[in-house]
């Protein structure tokens, strides 16, 4: 008896410490970055908690945390911060904490929390890939009318677009190249409204749109790229349009090809009329 209560006394504390342990202990979140798209601004992390929860705290830079009421003791990993991001070329950070569920409580004097990078909407966010449509005015010059894409921000009730938010500091990066060749140019313009005026009139052109920040920096300026577009070729004249060669040639081989059906005529319009000659003659023999 004497050997076994200490082995009794010890595998009790250690059942008591595991407990203990696996109450107050909380894993902290991992990976947390934020997504940024046309200022829809999500703060994400990692893993799904399975006996804890997460609070989101945030805060612009030198101010005080504050929480969103949606992100307080949450089985998510994502909270979406877009409408409290209101200072947008401020610079904010947030902190993930890792705390009991909802009725839980813990001894943990302070919470682990993971913390963000710094995060400032109008330098960060993604630009999406613009629509655009392509049009020929009456001297057959091309147009690109490019639509200025909405936002999740709202003023009054109404969605803002990327020209509501940069203002001036918005511009668009077209790029294009002649259809069917590989070569690429790229033009920056202000509006969003573009006349084309040095390309070759009645060329088809393939056109790209992005929507380009020069005040930000690195990779940060240029959003998403559109899907390509081509412009109709245009009034042109057949020689334009498929080259001298090709027109003489196939003028060359319709001339040939008239030539025969004629030769061909002419020669079976003969032999009919040879033919008929001779059944003339033979009957004209034979009454006599």
């Amino acid at each position: 008896m004497s050997f076994t209560a200490p082995i009794l006394i010890f595998l009790c504390w250690i059942s008591a410490s595991s407990a203990s342990l696996g109450s107050d202990y909380l894993p902290k979140a991992k990976d947390v970055t934020w997504t940024s798209l046309n200022f829809k601004s999500i703060l994400k992390w990692g893993p799904t908690p399975s006996n804890y929860s997460y609070t989101v705290e945030f805060s612009r830079v030198g101010s005080d945390r504050q929480r969103n009421p949606h992100c307080i003791r949450s089985l998510d990993t994502e909270c979406d911060l877009t409408n409290d991001l209101n200072d947008l070329k401020a610079f904010y950070t947030a902190d993930v904490l890792s705390e009991p569920l909802p009725g839980s409580s813990s001894d943990l004097v302070e919470l682990p929390f993971t913390q963000s990078r710094k995060f400032c909407p109008y330098s960060d966010t993604l630009i999406g890939k613009p629509e655009f449509t392509i049009n020929l005015d009456g001297n057959k010059t091309i147009m690109i009318h490019i639509r200025d894409q909405l936002t999740a921000l709202h003023k009054d009730g109404k969605p803002l677009t990327i020209r509501d938010v940069f203002r001036g500091d918005l511009k668009y990066k077209i790029s294009y190249n002649k259809a069917g060749s590989t070569g690429k140019k790229e033009e920056i313009v202000d509006g969003d409204e573009v006349v084309m005026s040095k390309l070759d009139k009645g060329q088809s052109y393939c056109f790209s749109v992005a929507a380009y920040i020069p005040s930000r920096k690195g990779d940060r300026k240029l959003g998403k790229w559109s899907l390509p577009q081509c412009s109709p070729a245009g009034d042109r004249s057949i020689i334009e349009e498929y080259g001298l060669l090709t027109v003489g040639t196939a003028v060359l081989v319709a001339v040939t090809v008239l030539v025969i059906v004629v030769i061909l005529t002419v020669a079976c319009c003969c032999r009919r009329t040879q033919k008929g000659k001779q059944v003339d003659d033979s009957e004209v023999t034979a009454h006599v």
